[in-house]
């Protein structure tokens, strides 16, 4: 399930061609990016992607090599993090192992020299934001992961940042915790209003907690959209085959695919490439404008549907998904069949 739509108009932190080196590896090369208040943004690539590198470089935990950062339109690239306030929840929770709960979470609320009575109020409120009643005066040693990850959000959020940092605070999760703590950190958003910058690598994460997506690879900036812009528009093959599966087949002019005449859509030359994501295809019906000719390699039963591997007469595979309980039955392995797909839910790349 995909996170609300956040109604977002002002940019509260500007990136103006931020650049990292590290010696002379480039780990960020000219990014330029808005975030808006209020909105869940996620830094999404592969591992070594800068990602991580952009996130440090916004919390102020280390320096740019080139470019700007605004925030609130005030210059803030020489600023420290304590400066920028940013919260933060780390990778490895990062929690004090020698304190409670409730001390974890006090913790910073007395950096800031709060009140005794404001630090106590505070604290009962995000322990129950958070669910972690009667768990107040335990040790992190004795609490489960999502437990502790439920610390760590409620101690970076108890000071009221304006903005938080995640950098994938969820990969030490199994599956199912893993779930719950997205549907967690969903509900926290949509009830405190404050901008979350989240860094991930998992692409089903990304499209299912975001209002917005920005993709990286080797340091570079590949596309900014909402999940469903950049998984139905991806702006070049890189965000086409990172975000979910897809099937990449060669143009071969006006002739098509593999000599097949093939309707393209307005952005297809006839040369290049053509994508279209695998639930988008079918079996070919009598009447499809689209049929392209295939051989069944091998199909594998996924229990709700079916993953049919499929090769074209030019040699080139794709699979598409059979829905199991539509009554469809898959062919035979080694058939020959042809199978087509509506001309706007393909794209070039």
């Amino acid at each position: 399930m995909k996170s609300e739509a956040i109604v977002v108009n002002t940019t509260q932190i500007e990136a103006r061609s931020v650049g990292k080196k590290y010696g002379k590896f480039h780990a960020l090369r000219d990014i330029s990016l808005e975030i808006a208040e209020g909105e869940f943004l996620s830094l999404l690539g592969p591992s070594g992607s800068g990602k991580t590198t952009f996130l440090t470089l916004l919390g102020g935990y280390e320096d740019t090599t080139s470019g700007h950062l605004f925030l609130e339109g005030q210059d803030m690239t020489g600023w420290t993090a304590n400066q920028r306030g940013f919260g933060m929840v780390f990778q490895g929770y990062a929690l004090f192992p020698h304190l409670t709960v409730a001390e974890n979470i006090a913790f910073p609320l007395k950096v800031q020299k709060r009140s005794k009575a404001q630090i106590a109020e505070r604290v009962a409120q995000m322990v129950e934001m958070v669910g972690l009643a009667g768990h107040e005066n335990k040790k992190p040693k004795a609490l489960s992961g999502g437990q502790q990850q439920r610390v760590a959000l409620a101690r970076a959020l108890a000071y009221e940042p304006k903005v938080l940092l995640l950098d994938e605070p969820f990969s030490a999760l199994d599956k199912n915790l893993r779930g719950q703590m997205q549907e967690e950190l969903r509900r926290l958003h949509r009830e405190l209003g404050t901008t979350f910058v989240f860094v991930t690598h998992d692409q089903e994460e990304a499209l299912a907690l975001s209002s917005r997506i920005a993709i990286f690879n080797h340091g570079e900036l590949q596309q900014v959209g909402t999940p469903d812009e950049v998984y139905e528009r991806p702006a070049n093959r890189f965000t086409a085959e990172f975000l979910g599966d897809i099937n990449i087949l060669t143009l071969d002019g006006p002739a098509g695919i593999a000599g097949t005449p093939i309707q393209l859509p307005g952005n297809a030359s006839g040369l290049g490439h053509l994508a279209v994501r695998p639930e988008h295809m079918r079996l070919a019906a009598e009447g499809d404008a689209n049929q392209l000719p295939v051989r069944l390699r091998d199909k594998v039963y996924l229990g709700s549907k079916s993953r049919l591997l499929l090769e074209t007469r030019g040699g080139e595979e794709l699979m598409l998904y059979l829905d199991n309980g539509a009554g469809l039955v898959a062919p035979q392995t080694g058939a020959e069949i042809r199978v087509a797909w509506d001309v706007q839910d393909s794209f070039a790349v």
